[in-house]
């Protein structure tokens, strides 16, 4: 499957700093958190930039073993087709301990230059 086009919404690049695929319209790194470019839009955009989605869990180790734990991200469309999936994260959790997961979704409007994106 081929991605958008540059300078369509949904367009992506890779962070300089982490090599994280990232928004090309993005002007700080949502991984790294590493400025990108100066954009004099870029306060607008942050004022714009809404959070449609945000989980956050605590699970403790369960009983007196450690536990081993993979954090798995799995995107679909609307037709409930899987369009991306990652392990974000492994580790174990042993007698006492805890983690925290967060799980966030930014959005904001697409810059209205260029084609629209796909439907």
């Amino acid at each position: 499957m081929n991605g958008p086009r540059p300078g369509t919404a949904g367009a992506t690049r890779t962070c300089p700093h982490c090599r994280t695929t990232i928004l090309e319209s993005a002007s700080v790194c949502p991984q790294c958190r590493g400025h990108l470019r100066f954009d004099a839009e870029a306060n607008a955009v942050k004022a714009e930039t809404f959070s449609p989605l945000r989980v956050e869990g605590t699970i403790p180790a369960p009983g007196d073993a450690a536990y081993e734990y993979s954090m798995v991200l799995s995107i679909r469309d609307e037709r409930g087709r899987e369009i991306n999936r990652q392990v974000v994260g492994v580790g174990a959790l042993h007698p006492g301990e805890e983690r925290t997961f967060t799980l966030e979704v930014l959005a904001s409007k697409a810059a209205s230059r260029g084609r629209r994106g796909r439907h």
